[in-house]
């Protein structure tokens, strides 16, 4: 927006300055005016009452822009009380967590240029000293691509996503059409243009119902039909683009497009389309990302009865360990083949409040260790935060540690740090190992303490939807449950890897995941875990 202008006179400008002889100088000037009183000084009036609308003008612009900052203040002073009241529990929902990167990006931006016109006082100064902190363009677009990832993951339609009806939510919150516009931009930015038309067919919809924005039908449009022609579907391609023109008859593509979809259309009659049978595909063969997504939707889990018949809840001490021999552990089977067990109230809620409090000032974007280098990265298809806590941070990660080797019976003196990792919005892990394959002989290196033997994780948070650890090879799928830990070896008593434990963690539909995690690895362990003589023992 521009800042308001007052017109100055454009017959002649007079400047009347308080000097000694002021009535002289006014004397001769009206002595001078009267040679312009017939024609050039009805000009002036009118040039005066140009000001006075100008003026008006003005004054309605600063009360409108007042009244602008005043609703957009008592709009965010409702939201940020409910807010803070539970940050966790109301940045759990991914719309809340996008709209709120959305708004520090965005909308606060716009907030900025609105009271700059005129302002230039401590809000001013404080909004861009705080500016250095806020969400750039590149953390708006990952919000973006979370919601998209979550959409995709948990078969949701756009207008489930808008309208804040996901499972298990809290903090209900709805997207504008403005919202949904932005989404399907950064699709079509990425050439996604199936995500691109179900984000912009949502944000027209919720235009036609009414909806009050700035944001018109056409350019809506406009991306909407182009995104389903990239799709090859040229007919409705077509009635969105009479559609548009029936909207902006002048508008500069509409017609041009109309033709060339009807020529497309045309080529499609001639060709012979041959109509593709899909065979039902027996889980084995289904594609890896599609197992994956199916898991984390609880589907596709291969646990047969008489399976499940031979899985126990027990009190473990780990052949009377001393540390277990008066308080045992809970042990309970959760799978067979990879044998996985989880550790029941492994953990208490002040130690998990604890890790947390160490882990916060240190979180940053989680990496994974190169197959090639063996340096740690970060990678698109792991999207968490983590930090790294040792011993020497706080004896309770010792306590921990310990409590570890007790229940597994491993030397911890190898193993990694203690990582703690948090999976927001979208957050997910896709499928991986933790261990290093035969082509990656330098995985670990730098450690020097073989491979990664085990693991041993840790939920510090209940989720309220997704967030499962899934193993997608066998069909295994765990979800989270505060205050347990789930245990599986990667490796065969032989060395060997095995292969079964490929798994990943599943988006965080709604809530706020909190893991941690002990890698333990193969030095020390020769006499803890003696070798096998075959290879899969």
């Amino acid at each position: 927006m521009h800042s308001p202008v007052i017109c100055g006179c454009k017959k002649q400008k007079i400047t009347v300055l308080p000097v000694p002889g002021l009535t002289f100088i006014i004397s001769v000037f009206a002595i001078n005016m009267c040679l312009f009183l017939s024609g050039q000084m009805t000009d002036l009036l009118y040039t005066e009452k140009d000001l006075v609308t100008s003026l008006k003008d003005y004054i309605r612009a600063e009360e409108s822009k007042l009244e602008q900052i005043k609703r957009w203040a008592e709009k965010l002073d409702s939201l940020t009380v409910t807010a803070t009241q539970d940050p966790e529990g109301f940045l759990g929902h991914p719309v809340n967590a996008f709209k709120l990167v959305k708004r520090l990006n965005t909308e606060w931006g716009d907030l900025e240029s609105l009271v700059l016109r005129d302002t230039t006082g401590g809000f001013i100064s404080n909004l861009t000293i705080q500016r250095q902190h806020f969400p750039n363009d590149e953390d708006q677009t990952g919000a973006a691509k979370a919601l998209i990832r979550l959409q995709d993951t948990y078969r949701l339609d756009a207008n489930t996503i808008s309208t804040g009806n996901l499972p298990g939510v809290k903090y209900k919150s709805h997207m504008t059409a403005e919202d949904c516009f932005e989404l399907g931009k950064i699709a079509y930015s990425d050439a996604d243009y199936y995500h691109t038309e179900l984000w912009m067919a949502q944000a027209l919809k919720q235009l036609d119902e009414g909806e009050e924005s700035t944001l018109d039908k056409v350019t809506v449009i406009d991306y909407l039909s182009y995104a389903i022609y990239q799709q090859g579907e040229m007919e409705r391609a077509m009635e969105y683009t009479k559609r548009l023109i029936e909207l902006d008859p002048e508008h500069p593509r509409g017609k041009s497009n109309l033709k060339y979809f009807e020529f497309q259309l045309e080529k499609q009659k001639k060709a012979a389309e041959e109509e593709q049978k899909k065979s039902k595909k027996a889980f084995s063969l289904i594609p890896e990302r599609e197992k994956y997504e199916m898991l984390c939707r609880g589907e596709g889990i291969k646990m047969t009865p008489r399976r499940q018949s031979r899985l126990f809840c027990r009190y473990y001490d780990n052949n009377r360990n001393p540390s277990l021999l008066l308080a045992p552990v809970k042990q309970q089977d959760e799978w067979d083949r990879p044998y996985i067990v989880r550790y029941l109230d492994i953990i208490s809620d002040a130690e998990i409040e604890r890790i947390k409090q160490l882990a916060k000032p240190r979180l940053r974007r989680a990496t994974i260790s190169n197959p090639i280098t063996g340096v740690l990265e970060t990678a698109s298809y792991r999207i968490s935060k983590s930090a790294w806590l040792t011993e020497y941070d706080d004896p309770m990660i010792e306590m921990i540690n310990n409590r570890i080797e007790g229940v597994t019976g491993l030397e911890m003196d190898t193993a990694e740090e203690l990582q703690v990792a948090n999976y927001g919005v979208g957050g997910q892990y896709e499928p991986h190992f933790d261990f290093g394959r035969k082509d990656e002989p330098d995985a670990f290196k730098e450690l020097g303490t073989g491979n990664r033997i085990a693991t041993c994780l840790f939920y510090m948070s209940d989720v309220a939807a997704g967030g499962a650890t899934v193993f997608p090879d066998v069909g295994a799928a765990v979800w989270p449950q505060k205050g347990t830990a789930v245990f599986w070896y990667n490796l065969f008593a032989s060395g060997e890897g095995d292969y079964s434990t490929r798994h990943a963690a599943c988006p965080v539909l709604v809530g706020n995941k909190w893991v941690s995690n002990k890698w333990i690895h193969e030095r020390g362990q020769e006499w803890r875990r003696p070798c096998g003589l075959s290879e899969s023992e």
